[in-house]
């Protein structure tokens, strides 16, 4: 009798949180600034979610189970400015790689979540995506049009000028991702500059080309999008890619969050019976309860 009634007075441990997560790292930069030859745009950043199939083709991951009332960190990264990769994002144990910068002369595009597209120098090749996070960059063609390839993509490589076009390759697409419950596209390539008929950044904040000179487009903030790239002649101005976004979700009932100073976050949001946080800058610690 007396065990029996111990056990009916004992308290109840809660057991670990669930929580499912969408982690895009910074998009790549272009690096712009030179008169004789036209520079690659950025990839964009990786992409690691449990609510959407991955970056670069890969599966869905799993959910973390995290105890309770114990921290664990969570990165932003920035967008790449001008001649960079974007920065990693972080999310306790799960990292995404930072977008790859445009190529160079005489540097090839980056290597990143996305790889980086390539300059026209050279026929300079694009950069290579990380497995399971993002795609390869775009080539870059050499010829008296001067179109750049276009950068990874984290649903699409970057797209290959064709020979006989003065068009700069399109940026890959990103990929669509409903975490908050609406359905955001995240992690678009940057598009190629030309002298005509400047390409596209791919949808999910890749920045577009440009013909002219200084108006290609950065990334969109906390879209991990790569940045666009500018026309071929005169002196360019580098663009940056587009920072990254953690966004967290877990069952409303199952817990509530804490954050710790250091980050940028938005009001916790909710979708049916789940409860979201999106970071939008920094990095620091949060714990559930």
């Amino acid at each position: 009798m007396l065990n029996i009634l111990s056990s009916l007075l004992a308290p109840t441990i809660p057991g670990p949180v669930t929580v499912d997560y969408l982690v895009v790292a910074g998009g790549g930069g272009s690096p712009g600034p030179n008169a004789s030859n036209n520079s690659g745009p950025g990839g964009a950043g990786g992409l690691r979610s449990t609510v959407t199939a991955t970056g670069g083709g890969g599966t869905l991951e799993t959910a973390l189970s995290l105890s309770r009332n114990v921290n664990v960190t969570v990165t932003v990264g920035g967008g790449g400015s001008g001649a960079a990769n974007g920065s990693n994002s972080v999310f306790s144990t799960i990292t995404s790689t930072g977008g790859g910068q445009g190529g160079f002369f005489p540097n090839e595009g980056a290597t990143g979540g996305s790889g980086g597209g390539g300059q026209t120098y050279g026929d300079g090749a694009g950069g290579l995506g990380t497995n399971n996070q993002g795609f390869a960059g775009g080539q870059g063609r050499e010829s008296s049009n001067y179109p750049a390839g276009g950068g990874g993509g984290a649903g699409a490589v970057g797209q290959t000028p064709a020979n006989n076009t003065s068009n700069g390759g399109n940026g890959g697409v990103g990929v669509a991702v409903s975490i908050t419950g609406s359905s955001t596209y995240y992690a678009g390539g940057g598009g190629g500059g030309a002298v005509a008929n400047a390409g596209n950044g791919g949808s999910g904040g890749g920045g577009n080309g440009s013909i002219t000179l200084n108006t290609a487009a950065n990334g969109d903030a906390n879209s991990g999008g790569g940045s666009g790239s500018n026309g071929a002649t005169g002196n360019k101005s580098a663009t940056n890619g587009g920072s990254g976004v953690v966004i967290l979700r877990w069952l409303t009932a199952s817990a509530t969050i804490s954050v710790g100073a250091g980050l940028t976050a938005d009001a916790t949001g909710t979708d049916g019976s789940y409860s979201y946080k999106r970071f939008t800058d920094g990095t620091g610690n949060v714990s559930f309860a």
